[in-house]
């Protein structure tokens, strides 16, 4: 048997055990009930990467044709984001083809969680366009966020300006033990965790400032720029929550949660969740209407593509 037999053998199988009847060709693990949420042009293609050469996309299996750990898409789904198994940063084509060494790993660092800052050029306040990746590199045990062009080819990484607020008794940003960014919005802005157990909002518009949002982990900045989600442990188990940017309001998406829901990302049209939960991936409405509900049985780092 091959490996993607295997591999959608496997979706199946517990797709059947889990109650949820399949639809579509071979390798695909959508689950009809209850109903998964359609991979429409509004939502984009619901996709999940799980550390293989395969990545799940729009419930067909495409081989990269190399390891893909935590991949990401660029806004328009054209190209893909991802750390290669020899610890490089890639790009490639939706297929696989194409594929380009961004910045290549100097050695004994860890490179990890990319995410695309995408920013049009405002000519009226003299701010170039943003086109970069913004990535986590962990070295000997300490962790900081880099970033690199993203149209670079062996490109050398330089370390992401963080900056406080200015004011009194504003405290400076750590600038170690920084993770899992999240870039989002029109003016490229992007949400990143600490080890310290917050999540922090970095606003790149005129005058780089950041601050502490709220505690949490696995932050996920909405593409509108308006909201972050993020995780933090309830009662046992690890929620999704969403802070409003604007009135500052957070809100439980999961608060009858028995299981883990983690690692959250955004459709393009702001409207839904996918999360990764231990038995597969569910989507949610990103306004905490309705449950979740399985997408996919396979489990791993979900993205939309579009």
């Amino acid at each position: 048997m091959s490996a993607r037999s295997r591999r959608t053998a496997a979706l199946v199988v517990s797709a059947v055990l889990s109650g949820a009847a399949l639809l579509g060709a071979t390798g695909s693990a959508f689950a009809a009930t209850p109903a998964a949420a359609p991979a429409t042009a509004a939502h984009g293609q619901l996709t999940v990467s799980d550390g293989g050469h395969w990545v799940l996309i729009n419930g067909r299996w495409v081989n990269f044709g190399i390891t893909v750990r935590d991949l990401a898409w660029t806004p328009n789904g054209a190209k893909a984001v991802f750390v290669d198994g020899s610890g490089n940063l890639d790009s490639a084509n939706a297929d696989g083809s194409g594929r380009v060494v961004i910045a290549r790993n100097p050695g004994n660092q860890v490179w990890s969680h990319p995410t695309l800052q995408v920013a049009a050029a405002d000519t009226r306040d003299g701010i170039p366009a943003k086109d970069n990746v913004i990535f986590t590199a962990s070295s000997k045990g300490v962790t900081r966020l880099e970033y690199v062009s993203a149209t670079a080819v062996n490109g050398k990484p330089q370390l992401l300006p963080l900056e406080h607020e200015s004011g009194p008794g504003v405290k400076p940003l750590p600038q170690t033990g920084n993770q899992w960014p999240s870039a989002g919005g029109p003016d490229g802005s992007s949400a990143y965790a600490n080890s310290n157990g917050y999540v922090y909002l970095r606003d790149d518009n005129l005058r780089q400032q950041g601050y502490a949002l709220t505690q949490g982990s696995e932050p996920a900045l909405a593409p509108s720029g308006d909201e972050v989600v993020f995780v933090r442990s309830v009662a046992g188990h690890d929620h999704i929550l969403v802070e409003n940017l604007t009135n500052s309001s957070i809100k439980d998406l999961t608060p009858h949660a028995t299981t883990n829901y983690t690692e959250p990302a955004w459709s393009g049209d702001n409207g839904t969740l996918a999360v990764r939960t231990p038995s597969g991936t569910v989507t949610l409405a990103a306004n905490g209407t309705g449950k979740p509900v399985l997408a996919t049985a396979a489990v791993g780092l979900a993205a939309y593509r579009g």
